[in-house]
């Protein structure tokens, strides 16, 4: 695994960077790590999913819940998961955060499956 993702092994969140035209909009969200690549679960209708279909360029760094950066800003690329990788982050997800994704994945995703980001570093 790349030492740029080490500080993000123990971290419960991260604040995602996405730009709308040139302007940053910062969104602390949960994510997973599977294979080198950051995933993060979204409602397909989240602003973000917008933004990323604009401007693939996006910024992450470690954060408390509140978007505390806790770590170093670091650039990335994401695209939208195929389907086998949606469904090892989902699953990902479940394991990592537990009794919450689920109440979470109930109350958000309640209209259909969220969108997976993947973010590569």
């Amino acid at each position: 695994m790349s030492g740029i993702i080490t500080q993000f092994l123990d971290a419960k969140y991260i604040n995602l960077e996405t730009y709308r035209n040139d302007q940053a909009v910062k969104t602390p969200v949960w994510f997973v790590i599977d294979n080198g690549t950051i995933y993060v679960a979204t409602p397909a209708t989240a602003g973000k999913v917008k933004r990323i279909n604009s401007n693939k360029h996006v910024r992450i760094v470690p954060c408390d819940m509140k978007g505390n950066p806790k770590g170093e800003w670091i650039d990335g690329t994401a695209y939208f998961a195929n389907e086998s990788e949606s469904t090892q982050a989902i699953k990902l997800r479940k394991k990592k955060y537990g009794l919450m994704a689920k109440l979470i994945g109930l109350a958000v995703y309640r209209k259909g499956t969220p969108t997976i980001v993947g973010i590569k570093v």
